[in-house]
């Protein structure tokens, strides 16, 4: 079900929880505020539709992939960007982020996984990452 996006920095800023069994519907309403919003947006966390979860939703290019309980276990290639968000008003900001991550998490299943990711992907997952540990750019 699509949710209503969620624009309040200091409900943002708070660190998500692990996510459980319990919040498979949280994933799935988050890939499909997502697709709504696929003109504007390439990823999203639980926390932009108001669930404290440790929950993403990206597009890999054009793929659309749900993770639970993301964590970046290794990344390289720093670099300077810029990055908006659909949750906070205003233009792009500057930002840190890593041209290679490698990230572990658990799929639809919650069966762990670990996958390499570069380019605008990584980029993306690390935004959204950010987004559960309560980090705003």
């Amino acid at each position: 079900m699509v949710k209503e996006l969620v624009h309040d920095p200091l409900f943002l800023g708070i660190k998500s929880k692990d996510a459980s069994k319990d919040d498979i519907l949280v994933g799935r309403d988050l890939l499909d505020t997502l697709m709504a919003h696929r003109e504007t947006c390439v990823g999203m966390a639980a926390n932009m539709i108001g669930v404290t979860k440790r929950i993403i939703a990206f597009n890999d290019n054009g793929r659309y992939t749900v993770m639970y309980n993301p964590e970046i276990v290794s990344k390289s290639g720093i670099f300077q960007t810029e990055e908006g968000c659909l949750s906070l008003l205003g233009g792009p900001r500057p930002t840190t982020r890593y041209k290679t991550i490698r990230v572990k998490y658990q799929d639809n299943s919650f069966s762990w996984k670990t996958a390499s990711y570069t380019g605008f992907t990584a980029q993306i997952i690390q935004h959204e990452i950010d987004h559960c540990n309560g980090i705003l750019i």
